[in-house]
């Protein structure tokens, strides 16, 4: 009989800090069972052990070995979820509001990882166990909109590799507070861990490059609709951005954009913030494959709200209205 191994997590470090404090970070642990994992030596930093005091710079690649006894059986839930995109490589989620991606400490069950294990269909391992099987990108709990899962290791490897090369074309429809300064910005601050609050990423000049371009779609009274272009992959980047600009996600209550929600009709809890355009060759075939997701219906009652154009309820797609899946940029 093959031995049972221990599950791996594996992360790059997001900023320079102590070892213990970033494994505990990364994983969702006390400082003391981070530091329980280092003193095993279950936890490697670019194949080596350290002590837990170690400072690890950025961008380093450390590995966790979990024991068996501490790790939690993900179990298939029967829940409904929407696939837009399917064949025997991948298959393409439309995310809705209020869905963890993965399982993670308070959230082991409900997550879109569950349903997707519901489905009894083959996921890729994708080397970050099974808590991410499948994912090749995430979207936050209230983000809502279109995410790629990758059944086969081959085509999560392509895919994954594809991200990194800034191949798959990923377009964001955002509402900020406020007017931005022109039509187009783009913001180039690197996002780093808040030392304050490790539930919050912040501007940080030692952090991980992250830039992103915003194009004004419509200005209404207090509010502009963005279309985000993403050239990185930061944990709540496109957020922290705009709220490092002085103009913050409608309904984004951790980076200031939570206020006045009634005013533009959003729900409790629910930010203005949607992945409404995908764009990528296929990892097998190198067909390419154009996705669109229309504004769910919460997010649309707020356009409504905010724009007062009465001709918009008439369109299928506000966004297609409005321009918002024009080409260029």
């Amino acid at each position: 009989m093959e031995p049972v191994l221990p599950p791996t997590r594996r992360f790059n470090t997001e900023e320079t800090g102590r070892l213990d404090v970033l494994v505990a970070r990364a994983l969702s642990l006390s400082r003391n069972q981070a530091a329980t994992l280092i003193a095993a030596g279950r936890v490697l930093v670019s194949g080596r052990t350290e002590k837990a005091s170690f400072l690890a710079p950025l961008g380093t690649e450390v590995i966790v070995s979990v024991p068996v006894s501490e790790a939690r059986e993900l179990l298939p839930e029967d829940i409904a979820i929407s696939v837009v995109f399917e064949d025997e490589e991948m298959l393409v989620v439309d995310k809705a509001a209020g869905m963890v991606v993965h399982p993670a400490p308070g959230n082991w069950t409900g997550t879109l990882v569950n349903a997707l294990m519901g489905r009894g269909q083959a996921l890729a391992d994708g080397g970050g166990g099974d808590e991410r099987a499948g994912l090749v990108h995430r979207l936050d709990k209230e983000t809502s909109g279109l995410m790629i899962v990758a059944k086969t290791d081959r085509a999560h490897r392509i895919l994954s590799k594809a991200i990194s090369e800034k191949r798959i074309i990923r377009r964001y429809a955002a509402l900020s507070w406020g007017h931005l300064t022109d039509d187009f910005i783009s913001v180039d601050k690197a996002i780093a861990r808040d030392p304050a609050n490790r539930l919050r990423m912040a501007v940080k000049e030692a952090g991980r490059a992250a830039k992103t371009d915003f194009y004004r779609i419509a200005r209404f009274m207090s509010t502009d609709l963005l279309r985000a272009h993403l050239h990185s992959g930061r944990t709540h980047q496109i957020r922290v951005h705009l709220s490092s600009i002085g103009h913050p996600v409608v309904g984004d209550d951790t980076y200031g954009g939570g206020g006045a929600r009634r005013l533009v009709a959003l729900p409790p809890k629910r930010q203005f913030l949607h992945a409404a355009w995908l764009r990528f060759s296929h990892p097998v075939t190198g067909v390419e494959v154009d996705l669109r997701s229309p504004l769910p219906a919460d997010l649309r009652e707020s356009l409504m709200t905010v724009s007062e154009m009465p001709e918009l309820i008439a369109h299928p797609d506000p966004l297609e209205y409005l321009g918002f899946y024009r080409v260029e940029g």
